[in-house]
């Protein structure tokens, strides 16, 4: 590196991976050492996070809560100083409905995304059929597979090996589409579910790889359908988040510039130059790089530098969805939303993926006497729900929570956020797919990705994204 000049590091993205990023690069390098420039053309922080106060309402954009089981976040939100701002999953919600023969009937007891855990759970669970709970039982007797170290699965041909097909489609698929928006018969398990993947390798079955979780987590197997004890989120909403870090770094000395970043390119001298509208001199040249766009951002930016590097992040594919948040007077919906949400099976026809009782999972979401719900539509199954009017959308919506959970009459409130080619597809093949974007990524000085289209698409590990791609820009710099 020249050290007749004080290093530059730019970060493209504002969202809470290029945050983090610029987080670690000021921590770990020593304030005042090296300038950052965050660079991004919304002219706000935070990304797809965001939190909309109305009138005693508050609604989050898009994510609501993160898991807190995992550090990165947990720590971030103390070094902020915002501990007392933590709430969890409120004791009465920590379970999830399914949709099944006209009403929403609770995961059973112990039952982990795919993993089974209470066999009292399993045989009295009104989800599946005598002959699907036999089936289920039967996975501890299911032999594992022994697939080379470089292969990979769908999550759907991994749950019908191991649980059958019935759990598949009442239990499983529901579930994880309120995760991933994801087809799964394309989802990687060794992507998104690679703690699973590890239980059949190591314990020989799910059925003994989550028992034998559960001995170590005394309680944790009340759970039902997810661990809705280990999430967390911010009184005055998530977008808190990004908005403090942001003011922290700004105290720091960070820049952030509102621009639209194009094109990167290398110069004589081993530092990069970025192009677009908006950026200045002083922000163009700088000696590391950390990209954290979506996936299609970055291959556009990296193409006339790498060619290849490029393909590979345009080939990671992402899909749309709708979120419709609709306010009611309590005594306008029947249904007790004693659940974190219900998920609804494909299988049943229905037009929506989910429901979260936003008001039942946390406290101050609505006002005294009145109720919030978010409706998920879309997904990688439905994508022409991004092609109707924002009227038919909302129409859908309230259809189904008419049907699901007996809402009636006008909302006194109606939000709808579009989120198109929002959320990374782990496609089979994505973990392979990674390592060669890391190995291409590595060939270039100072050059970094962050983001949720490589390693994780929750709160914690998209800070984590962001935290490693910092470390990498300094160990190829000093």
């Amino acid at each position: 590196m020249n050290h007749h000049h004080r290093p530059h590091a730019l970060v493209i993205g504002a969202g809470l991976a290029g945050l983090a990023a610029a987080d670690s690069l000021v921590r770990h390098a020593g304030m005042g050492e090296r300038q950052v420039t965050v660079v991004d053309p919304s002219g706000r922080v935070g990304g797809v996070l965001g939190t909309v106060h109305h009138d005693g309402w508050l609604v989050e954009r898009s994510a609501d809560c993160f898991l807190a089981a995992r550090p990165e976040a947990v720590d971030l939100v103390g070094r902020l100083g915002l501990d007392h701002e933590l709430i969890g999953v409120e004791p009465l919600a920590r379970r999830a409905l399914i949709w099944h023969a006209g009403r929403g009937i609770p995961a059973p007891t112990g039952f982990r995304l795919i993993a089974p855990g209470r066999i009292t759970g399993v045989l009295t669970t009104p989800l599946l059929s005598p002959a699907g709970r036999l089936r289920l039982l039967w996975e501890r007797f299911v032999p594992p597979s022994r697939p080379a170290v470089a292969d990979d699965e769908s999550l759907e041909h991994f749950a019908v090996r191991r649980l059958g097909r019935e759990a598949f489609e009442r239990l499983v698929q529901p579930l994880a589409s309120g995760i991933w928006t994801a087809d799964p018969a394309r989802l990687s398990m060794a992507a998104a579910c690679p703690d699973f993947l590890a239980m059949e390798r190591e314990a020989g079955s799910l059925w003994a790889g989550e028992r034998g979780r559960l001995r170590s987590q005394a309680g944790a197997s009340t759970a039902a359908g997810a661990r809705y004890g280990q999430f967390a989120t911010l009184a005055s909403g998530m977008e808190t988040l990004p908005r403090r870090l942001a003011d922290e770094l700004r105290q720091c000395g960070v820049r952030f510039v509102t621009g639209t970043a194009t094109s990167l390119a290398t110069s004589a001298d081993g530092r990069w130059r970025l192009t677009g509208e908006g950026i200045d001199e002083a922000t163009a040249v700088a000696d590391e790089v950390v990209i954290a766009t979506p996936a299609a951002a970055a291959a556009r930016l990296i193409a006339g530098v790498d060619a290849g590097l490029s393909a590979e992040l345009a080939g990671i594919d992402y899909a749309g969805s709708c979120i419709v948040s609709l306010g009611f007077a309590r005594d306008r919906v029947a249904h007790p939303l004693d659940a974190a949400g219900m998920v609804i099976p494909r299988r049943s026809g229905r037009g929506i993926l989910a429901v979260s009782f936003s008001s039942s999972k946390f406290p101050g979401r609505a006002p005294p006497g009145c109720v919030l719900l978010r409706v998920f539509l879309g997904g990688a199954l439905d994508p022409g729900v991004l092609h109707l009017s924002d009227d038919a959308i909302v129409a859908r919506a309230r259809f189904e929570v008419e049907h699901l959970l007996g809402a009636r009459g006008d909302p006194k409130l109606t939000r709808i956020e579009r989120w198109d080619h929002a959320m990374p597809q782990y496609h089979v093949g994505h973990v392979e797919r990674v390592a060669r974007i890391d190995a291409a990524v590595a060939r270039h000085q100072g050059l970094a990705l962050a983001g949720a289209a490589y390693t994780g698409v929750g709160i914690p590990q998209v800070i984590a994204s962001g935290q490693r791609a910092a470390t990498r820009c300094l160990q190829r710099t000093c």
